[in-house]
């Protein structure tokens, strides 16, 4: 599969990406946390630095991965010195991350005017000039882009479309054909000149090719895809479909493939994916990017799939793509304006709408999240994705009454409920029902959960803490705890749930042991050190006890719990009366040999989602 085979040269790729295009991903300044980089900076605020001003506010920007802004001060830093060499890469670079290729396209014709050599200057001109239809100056500038594996890929098909576009289709394949490298190269040369035969008429050539491509890789998109399309216009429609269902037992329910199946079960004779030279390339450039992006080359992707989405703006393949980009670096902001670009009449405007409030959520915008996910369960209510997106959004709001009524609409659409993918459901159903304070429904839902998945750790280590919380099965409880802690040992969660488990049932000596080992594993959380402080109370070591709550006082715990925390720092734990009784239903001393333990607390471990 292409994704066994993209890993032997993924490493090739990141040395070129590190050396050509450092810092390139946008994100959000610290000043100006919305990520509104078309606010951002304004002109009044470019005018007020000096050179040497702007040149540290894009350096600052660069750091915090905002290619906009960094684009925006190099340009202003380069105004006053034209000639800087050093300035005019950032600010072309900065621009091509960010999109704006116009003017990527303009700083790049100044850099080859004294650095002919410049390979992603060629490329960027080379697309430039591939959308033009300036197609002898694209083939000339995109061949001298190449450097490796990769890019000496991506400059033979961008090669090959622009003869396609000079109206050459027999050189456009021979362009292609000759190009000889790793074990991967033949799906891309044959998906690609199977799609020039298609557009040139040469239908019979074009499904040797797609057929050959097919039996390489069957879990590719874009070559099911395309092939399926190529035997709906020349085979029988039984054969395109069977296509269509091979690769759903694969990748069940994407949206262009369920949209392939009924056009063609309709009659419909599909057309080829692309239309012309200038598509063929932007699907060039965006399998490579999308690749990369999964194999943790996010830069080099970035320069692809942009300069994909400069010669295709509404490519939604190409867009999701960048919307996954950025959230595989932490950059909601930038995901949101990504995924909003998604066209309203594509098959996959569902899918960027299900991503797009999850990242609305992640930037603290959870009212819309919420909105845009009612939405889409709206138009088909049994979406279990968007239930799933929905209901963890209210929970991670903390509101459990919600979230409860979502997943128990999410149970209800399951195809198969005592399937055991579907614990998540009844478990966090039993969460939101447990921080609903209906404790009855909870207990239900997890039991369901652990019969699903008898060894899910995070539903042993919820369940087992509820019932040593309420003093209830103790031994039992125990037991699951520690299975789960056998699981995870180095989750500070999980060891905090069997540490405060033995606190719990007053064996304090085990619980200082366990709350120690979780705050190593988490030291920064306010729950672990609260715990610990009281474990240490209880052995006598009070002043280790004061020290501990006042971290956790200072690492800003939930608002219910500062009050309690403040009033043990003034007056310690009041004396346990319990002591004797707990110690007498205290389990054995855990196996030496057995691996430290497991989750936080359980309301801690659901906070974190789970």
């Amino acid at each position: 599969m292409l994704s066994l085979r993209f890993n032997r040269w993924t490493v090739a790729a990141l040395s070129f990406a590190v050396l050509a295009v450092p810092g390139l991903l946008s994100a959000q300044t610290p000043d100006h946390p919305d990520g509104n980089s078309a606010q951002f900076p304004t002109s009044h605020d470019l005018k007020s630095l000096t050179t040497a001003g702007s040149y540290l506010a894009a350096r600052h920007a660069s750091v915090e991965r905002d290619a906009a802004s960094a684009a925006a001060f190099y340009r202003s830093a380069l105004r006053s010195d034209p000639k800087n060499s050093e300035l005019l890469d950032r600010a072309f670079i900065s621009s091509v991350a960010d999109g704006d290729i116009d003017e990527a396209v303009k700083l790049a014709d100044k850099i080859l005017a004294n650095d002919k050599s410049n390979r992603v200057a060629r490329l960027v001109v080379g697309v430039r000039d591939l959308k033009l239809k300036k197609y002898a100056g694209a083939q000339l500038n995109i061949n001298q882009s190449v450097k490796g594996p990769i890019t000496d890929l991506v400059a033979a098909l961008l090669s090959g479309w622009a003869a396609y576009g000079a109206g050459d289709t027999k050189a456009a394949v021979a362009t292609i054909d000759k190009l000889t490298g790793p074990e991967w190269y033949p799906l891309f040369k044959d998906l690609h000149s199977a799609m020039i035969l298609e557009l040139a008429g040469k239908e019979k050539d074009a499904g040797v090719r797609l057929e050959r491509a097919y039996k390489l890789d069957d879990s590719m998109l874009r070559v099911a895809d395309d092939y399926a399309r190529w035997l709906s216009r020349n085979k029988e429609e039984a054969q395109a479909t069977a296509i269509y269902d091979a690769f759903d037992k694969k990748l069940p329910r994407h949206p262009l493939v369920q949209e392939g199946v009924r056009e063609t079960k309709a009659g419909k004779k599909l057309p080829p994916l692309v239309d012309s030279a200038q598509a063929g390339a932007a699907e060039a450039l965006y399998g490579i990017g999308a690749t990369l992006t999964r194999r943790g080359g996010e830069d080099l992707a970035l320069v692809y799939l942009q300069l994909a989405l400069y010669l295709a703006p509404n490519h939604p393949l190409a867009l999701l793509a960048l919307g996954d980009l950025y959230e595989s670096v932490k950059k909601p902001a930038m995901a949101i304006k990504v995924y909003e670009r998604v066209p309203a009449s594509s098959p996959l405007k569902r899918n960027a709408q299900i991503q797009l409030a999850t990242d609305l959520d992640a930037s603290d915008r959870s009212d819309e999240a919420i909105s845009i996910l009612k939405g889409v369960i709206a138009a088909d209510p049994k979406d279990l994705e968007a239930i799933m997106a929905l209901g963890n959004v209210q929970r991670n709001r903390k509101k459990f009454a919600d979230c409860a009524d979502t997943y128990s609409k999410g149970i209800d659409a399951l195809p198969n409920p005592n399937d055991k993918v579907n614990t998540v459901y009844y478990y966090y159903r039993g969460i939101c029902e447990e921080r609903s304070h209906d404790w009855s429904k909870a207990e239900v839902d997890m039991k369901k959960a652990l019969e699903l998945q008898p060894d899910q750790p995070h539903v042993l280590n919820y369940l087992g803490y509820s019932w040593i919380d309420q003093g209830i099965h103790l031994d039992e409880a125990m037991k699951m705890i520690k299975r789960a802690v056998d699981q995870r040992p180095d989750d500070g969660y999980i060891v905090d749930s069997l540490g405060w488990a033995y606190f719990r049932i007053g064996n304090y000596e085990e619980a200082v042991k366990n709350l120690e080992r979780a705050v190593d594993l988490k030291p920064e959380d306010p729950t672990i050190n609260d715990h610990l402080g009281d474990a240490y109370w209880r052995v006598g070591r009070t002043l280790e006890a004061k020290f501990q709550w006042a971290h956790a006082r200072d690492l800003k715990p939930e608002p219910e719990e500062l009050p309690k925390i403040e009033a043990k720092i003034q007056n310690g734990l009041p004396d346990d009366k319990t002591s004797a009784a707990a110690s007498a239903a205290t389990p054995k001393k855990p196996d030496d040999n057995a691996s430290p333990s497991i989750s936080t607390d359980r309301k801690k471990e659901d906070d974190k989602g789970g």
